[in-house]
């Protein structure tokens, strides 16, 4: 299947109703029937100030903290819960605007306030010590966190994901922070999310599994948060965001002798080779495999590879 996006150029009268219509859409009751065969999980909510953040908690034992990117949820790691939770605890939050999390329609959604989510939550369920894996945004959030608290960290897994700043941006998503294009294609259209099925696995989906990333983002209301996250990737000093990157990656020193395992994606359009190359110039001595099959959602391309890695590499 060829992978590159193609743009259609609409009238205007056309975009205007979409628009229209799309903004009129209300939040849906989510009803996880649907998808309860893939996601079986037990969930529950703390209070945040953006609204109610959902996560998943399974298992019982060590804690492992498991944190998703844009535009997924907690979905992506139903592997590794079922794999891990026989003998620990596995937290897996979805994002504020994520998920089954609140959708917030005034809310900064910037990183510092995923990062404050992150660390409300461990706080308040007393994790203590833990192991941390990060995967696209993840990464960014989980490392933000870690280098506030590497005394609760035990060992991370990296999965195609940067916690430092980057001058290279996939010009797919750059078109996506285009003002209006933007919302239309990504909170009208769905565009971001559904591409991202197509385009970021090697391995296509099946219509299951596709529908399940799909599942939460339903509406232009329920999409926001795709639109926020790509609008919070700083590209420039002056972005509110880019002095919280440089801080985390100042930091991440602190972390460098927690034990790390890298698995990579090698076919990931998105985080490429270059952002594998700035971890291990960071953390020369981590574990790093690069998978040359899989692209940007490394565990669904290669999780009979990931999956015992990781639980081996957390066995207790």
């Amino acid at each position: 299947m060829h992978k590159s996006l193609h743009y259609i150029q609409y009238p205007i009268s056309s975009i205007l109703h979409i628009m229209a219509q799309t903004i009129s859409e209300t939040d849906s009751s989510f009803d996880l029937q649907p998808i309860r065969a893939l996601y079986p999980f037990r969930t529950t909510q703390i209070a945040t100030p953006g609204g109610a953040l959902s996560y998943v908690d399974e298992g019982n034992g060590p804690a492992v903290l498991m944190l998703h990117g844009n535009p997924t949820w907690s979905f992506y790691y139903r592997r590794l819960i079922t794999a891990l939770a026989p003998q620990h605890r596995v937290i897996v939050p979805d994002h504020i605007g994520c998920g089954l999390s609140a959708r917030p329609q005034k809310y900064s959604y910037r990183l510092r306030d995923h990062i404050d989510n992150i660390e409300r939550l461990v706080d308040q369920l007393a994790l203590g010590p833990l192991d941390l894996v990060v995967h696209d945004w993840g990464g960014a959030i989980g490392m933000g966190w870690a280098v506030r608290r590497p005394d609760l960290v035990r060992r991370i897994v990296v999965l195609n994901t940067a916690a430092f700043l980057s001058p290279r941006l996939p010009l797919r998503i750059a078109i996506c922070r285009t003002p209006i294009f933007g919302d239309l294609a990504l909170r009208g259209l769905n565009a971001f999310a559904a591409a991202a099925t197509l385009m970021a696995v090697e391995r296509p989906l099946t219509p299951e599994v596709r529908a399940g990333y799909l599942w939460p983002y339903n509406s232009w209301r329920n999409r926001i948060a795709q639109l926020r996250f790509v609008q919070d990737i700083p590209l420039r000093p002056d972005h509110p965001t880019w002095p919280v990157v440089d801080g985390i990656d100042r930091e991440l020193s602190v972390l460098r002798n927690k034990p790390m395992q890298i698995l990579w994606g090698g076919k990931d359009w998105c985080f490429s080779d270059h952002f594998l190359a700035g971890w291990l110039e960071r953390f020369p001595h981590a574990q790093a495999l690069r998978f040359d099959h899989a692209g940007h959602y490394v565990l669904e391309d290669a999780h009979e590879e990931i999956v015992p890695r990781v639980v081996g590499f957390f066995a207790p």
